[in-house]
């Protein structure tokens, strides 16, 4: 199979499979697209976040996602959600609030090897 996991999972929604849970870990696009999928289907489907996480205890709230209205933190309340539920939107606005950081932090890791041709 070549083609995007949706197509497939249609595929097999298409087919008569009966399918009673989904499971998306991946890109945000990709799970908020299987939500998508699977919602006019009535199937339980639910997504492995991935956000900002600092300490592990909800107190930064660096992880903070919007589920169902209600604030929740992935890191002590989740990282799995109802895919139906998460607010995809404003996830995918928090995960870019600190890309200027992790762009410049990355820079400080970049080594050039000085060894090449050298005995």
């Amino acid at each position: 199979f070549h083609g995007f996991v949706t197509q497939k999972l249609q595929e097999l929604i298409d087919s008569g499979r009966k399918i009673d849970y989904v499971l998306a870990i991946g890109p945000i696009p990709m799970m908020k697209a299987v939500a998508e999928v699977t919602r006019p289907y009535g199937i339980r489907t639910v997504v492995s976040l991935n956000p900002i996480m600092v300490d592990g205890t909800g107190m930064c709230g660096g992880c903070r996602v919007t589920v169902g209205g209600e604030t929740k933190f992935a890191c002590v309340d989740g990282p799995e959600f109802d895919a139906h539920l998460v607010d995809y939107k404003n996830l995918s606005d928090r995960n870019k609030l600190y890309l200027p950081e992790e762009q410049q932090s990355s820079e400080g890791f970049t080594h050039r090897c000085r060894l090449a041709g050298k005995a």
